[in-house]
């Protein structure tokens, strides 16, 4: 190997790099680049469920809020009828306004797409500013009312306490989540 030419080495040194080259170079380089590959695809993936955990704890939040939501609605409109504590809390607010309360007759359930109405039929007696007080608290009170069919009229005898007798019907609602539910699936479905 002495007597060899100096292109003699380089030929030498080609076929050693050849070797080199195509041997451990070459299938390095590619194993390097599926693994570069698998690495900027594992980051693509990576970066798209960071977004969608993002996405995930924004809508765990409006859950949330919605939950608040609801609760609030459901004491203005609840899942059940609730009679007996209507019945106290008007007693009451008619007991603070100093008016009193001749009838309350609940009537049936009037069924609506997603609630129903409770009318309850009521006759109330007092003074003219007595019982503004009580429909001034009932309008205040948590549970939505509307007061329907209201007429007054003077008492033949009146006293400071009772000058007016009044008939009205107080409406409160009950909240159908059933038939919400089942609105939102068929909604879906389409």
């Amino acid at each position: 190997m002495r007597d060899w030419p100096w292109y003699g080495y380089v030929v030498v040194a080609l076929i050693i790099f050849g070797f080199f080259y195509f041997i451990h170079y070459k299938p390095t380089n590619n194993e390097l680049k599926s693994v570069r590959e698998e690495r900027i695809k594992v980051e693509k993936e990576v970066e798209m469920l960071k977004q969608k955990k993002e996405e995930l704890d924004q809508i765990e939040q409006e859950i949330k809020i919605m939950n608040v939501q609801l609760k609030s609605l459901e004491a203005i409109i609840p899942q059940e009828e609730e009679i007996d504590v209507i019945l106290r809390r008007i007693q009451q607010l008619a007991h603070d306004s100093r008016i009193d309360i001749i009838q309350f007759i609940p009537k049936p359930l009037i069924n609506k797409e997603f609630f129903s109405e409770k009318p309850i039929s009521m006759e109330l007696t007092g003074n003219y500013h007595n019982i503004a007080i009580f429909f001034s608290k009932i309008s205040n009170f948590s549970r939505l009312f509307t007061m329907e069919n209201f007429s007054i009229k003077a008492l033949r005898d009146q006293t400071s306490a009772l000058t007016v007798r009044t008939n009205s019907t107080a409406k409160t609602y009950v909240f159908h989540e059933e038939a919400a539910q089942e609105e939102e699936k068929t909604g879906e479905v389409k």
